[in-house]
């Protein structure tokens, strides 16, 4: 199977030759993919081909990433899915519950053809093909593991659809999943305390898959079934968009991450709920985190609401923007969308309390909570406004956040992005001004500004990534 057949013959954009994936922020258990013993990155590079197994200097290339709290995946173009990271529940999909630093491929998932993968706090889901299929089964089926899933190995799951439905999106929150049908169905599974589920009840206890069925548009009229394009799972609360662009959302909350003036059961949400405030507004791509969720228009104006106490609505420090809840931490919370980028954004990417954007001019911007470095360049424990992360060169194919780190997926679509890529990969302290110097003159404006924080950074400590790298080079 040829990465075309998965991407379909219409495609217009050629898939690109070469593919960088970078990951950045909090390494406790190793979820960066690096051999260092450091428990943060704030300068992320391009993870080397190496890592995975292939030669140095081969063109590698990508169709996936996402981070989960403490874990990572990648999917590669060949169909292979590789994982590394925190394995407490046996996330990875390796059988063990061995944490990992490096990258390594699920081999039970050799005879698939992995196309999209999604991780969870402890668990993780991906949706594959078979290698080989004489046309009597069913492509895009759905692979679950991890906590609540009943295996450590990925098993095949039907859940409540039969077993030749097409699985187009699966999302994963702290303790449930949701994934999303072709015909544009959800199903949903894992724990209901908060109704995340969306069956109009709570209930303790795993429960079993069940098909949503019911969408309340207007709260005066009875709820009916509505045609999903996307879903996103937040911690314990779910978003979803219609085909009409509409947003629903259900579960937990209580930050007013649902975009609710008001709750229909205390601080929860049982059935999904229209959010009236986005009415007359086209919504492409929803994105929940945490406790906050964002979600971004045709025309690339990005909107945000929930909880923004770590600055990940990206909105301000806590001001007149947000509604007040007198207690103890001095929490702020805002429950009606409000604008966060007016034009320009393309992909947006929510992690428990921080935030990422790409943006129509190349660059990627993060707010929230940066005490790793996950959201921003600076080194401020919070990042109250969208700003940029210089780091990546290439066009930005994925953006995805996690517990507490980063990832992004580039590719090089042209002979320019391709020297950016191998220049970006042997810059070290020494030679940067050289390399910003020589990117400034030719427009290569990503990769000077990669060269330009790599000197501030330098200034305030050495990078022991950088120094390894350079010390390497000499030898």
């Amino acid at each position: 199977m040829d990465v075309d057949d998965i991407f379909g013959t219409t495609r217009s954009v050629s898939v690109p030759q070469k593919c960088a994936i970078y990951v950045w922020g909090y390494n406790q258990s190793g979820q960066t993919g690096r051999k260092g013993k450091e428990h943060q990155l704030r300068i992320p590079k391009q993870l080397p081909p190496e890592l995975f197994g292939c030669p140095s200097g081969v063109n590698t290339r990508w169709l996936d990433v996402a981070c989960g709290r403490e874990h990572t995946a990648a999917v590669a173009s060949d169909g292979s899915l590789f994982t590394w990271g925190a394995n407490d529940f046996g996330q990875l999909g390796d059988g063990t519950e061995d944490r990992r630093k490096h990258p390594k491929k699920v081999k039970e998932l050799e005879t698939e053809f992995v196309i999209s993968v999604s991780c969870g706090a402890h668990c993780t889901a991906c949706i594959a093909e078979p290698r080989e299929n004489d046309g009597t089964i069913s492509t895009r089926r759905l692979w679950v593991w991890g906590q609540n899933q009943g295996s450590n190995h990925p098993r095949l799951y039907w859940g409540a659809f039969t077993p030749n439905t097409m699985i187009c999106q699966v999302s994963c929150g702290a303790v449930h999943v949701v994934a999303l049908s072709g015909e544009g169905l959800l199903q949903a599974w894992g724990y209901n305390e908060y109704g995340q589920l969306g069956r109009g009840f709570t209930c303790e206890g795993l429960q079993g898959a069940r098909v949503i069925n019911a969408y309340a548009k207007f709260l005066d009229e009875a709820p009916e079934l509505v045609k999903i394009t996307q879903v996103s799972c937040g911690e314990y609360h779910t978003a979803a968009i219609s085909e009409k662009g509409e947003v629903f959302t259900w579960g937990l909350g209580n930050m007013g991450q649902l975009g609710h003036c008001s709750l229909q059961y205390g601080d929860k949400e049982l059935l999904p709920r229209r959010v009236v405030a986005l009415d007359g507004i086209f919504i492409k791509d929803v994105a929940c985190g945490g406790v906050h969720t964002c979600a971004m228009t045709h025309e690339g104006a990005l909107y945000a609401w929930g909880g923004g106490q770590a600055g990940q609505l990206g909105l301000g420090p806590q001001s007149g923007f947000f509604s007040c809840v007198p207690n103890n931490s001095d929490t702020f919370f805002r429950n009606i969308p409000a604008i966060v980028v007016p034009k320009g954004v393309q992909l947006v990417a929510c992690g428990h309390s921080h935030t990422l954007i790409s943006t129509t001019d190349g660059r990627i911007h993060g707010w929230g909570y940066n005490n790793y470095g996950q959201a921003a360049n600076e080194k401020s424990t919070y990042a109250w406004y969208p700003s940029p992360v210089d780091w990546c060169v290439g066009e930005v194919r994925k953006l995805t956040a996690g517990g507490g780190h980063s990832a992004v997926l580039t590719d090089a679509c042209s002979l320019k992005d391709l020297c950016e890529f191998m220049l970006a990969d042997r810059v070290t302290p020494s030679n940067a001004s050289v390399i910003e110097d020589v990117a400034s003159r030719t427009g290569s404006d990503a990769l000077a500004r990669l060269c330009e924080r790599l000197r501030e950074h330098m200034v305030d400590g050495v990078d022991c990534e950088h120094e390894d790298n350079e010390s390497n080079a000499k030898n």
